[in-house]
């Protein structure tokens, strides 16, 4: 019921061991002390490996923001209405949200795709998200954003989205695809109190016992998940298989890609973590996907603004790796 993803994951690229041996090689004799940078240096030889090049670059920064509207938000699991996602998608598209302004201090673009604004999922807890037509429609959706803006030379990826009621949403595919409880998974998302908080972690035990017979994860991305998730998860997808790497984002973009990881183990290869969210349940997916984020700031807006703060760091490690001389070019051989 998931046909369109499932053929993507069948096909993916494979990380270039020439070149980042290359890049290893260089960054071993770099015009500084032995490992002295060695997180950095490793994140270039990631870059090389994605990018397929022994010079690893990060010019043309690209963030793809998707955002769409659920229809669990009718179980009161937000501080905030559903309408405030078109708010928010009007604002982005102007150019007028944090994460305009955090691409204008890095130099990177943004696009931002609707793809379920005011056309809200089903209510998770009684229904399935999403029909397998409309997850396709929006595998194809993301696609063609990957597409494009690689097309116009994205040489790095960062995803983001918006939508009212996502945390509910990562939470939900996060229990049922893992286990351990709905009170395992959900935080207070955009900011609910107590007593949101317990309609959030009954709303997310509701769509977990709804689909405790699915065990398929791209099928319960489509039961519990929501547009933008899959959006997200097709896009993860799709760069990878343009050799783009990609930075991720909070919560509700690890728990997108989550799906993908159970799928086919080593389909988030090319991916890096941003950052950790103040999100209880972030911390715990990275754990359980054995990442390592560059950033720990408490942060927990998305929008991809996290993940797009540490993209200087990994613009850094290549520079520091490409434009500083070897000892050996230095000193002569």
């Amino acid at each position: 019921m998931t046909a369109r993803l499932r053929a993507l994951l069948a096909d993916l690229g494979a990380f270039d061991a020439e070149s980042a041996g290359a890049v290893r090689l260089r960054a071993s004799d770099i015009l500084r002390p032995p490992g002295a940078m060695q997180r950095l240096d490793d994140l270039a030889v990631h870059i090389a490996g994605w990018q397929a090049t022994s010079a690893p670059r990060v010019e043309a920064p690209s963030v793809i923001v998707f955002a769409a509207d659920h229809g669990v938000v009718a179980a009161g699991v937000s501080a905030y209405p559903g309408e405030v996602t078109a708010a928010m998608l009007a604002a982005v598209g102007a150019g007028r949200a944090t994460i305009n302004a955090f691409a204008r201090a890095v130099g990177a673009t943004v696009s931002v795709h609707d793809v379920g604004v005011s056309r809200p999922t089903g209510d998770i807890r009684v229904e399935p998200a999403l029909t397998a037509a409309r997850f396709d429609e929006i595998v194809d959706l993301a696609i063609d954003a990957v597409d494009e803006a690689v097309g116009s030379g994205a040489d790095l990826l960062v995803l983001g989205e918006l939508g009212i009621g996502n945390t509910t949403a990562a939470a939900a595919v996060a229990a049922a695809m893992l286990g351990g409880g709905a009170t395992r998974w959900v935080g207070r998302g955009s900011g609910v109190d107590d007593d949101g908080l317990v309609r959030k972690i009954q709303a997310v035990a509701d769509a977990v016992s709804r689909v405790a017979h699915v065990a398929d994860p791209l099928d319960l991305l489509r039961e519990v998940g929501g547009a933008e998730l899959v959006a997200m998860a097709a896009a993860c997808v799709q760069a990878r298989r343009r050799r783009v790497p990609v930075v991720i984002d909070g919560y509700i973009a690890t728990a997108a890609v989550l799906a993908l990881h159970v799928a086919v183990p080593g389909a988030l290869d090319h991916c890096i973590a941003g950052h950790r969210s103040s999100e209880p349940g972030h911390d715990l997916l990275l754990t359980h996907l054995g990442m390592t984020p560059l950033l720990d700031l408490g942060l927990r807006l998305g929008e991809g603004s996290g993940a797009l703060a540490a993209v200087p760091l990994v613009r850094m490690a290549c520079a520091g790796v490409v434009e500083v001389p070897t000892f050996a070019e230095w000193f002569g051989a």
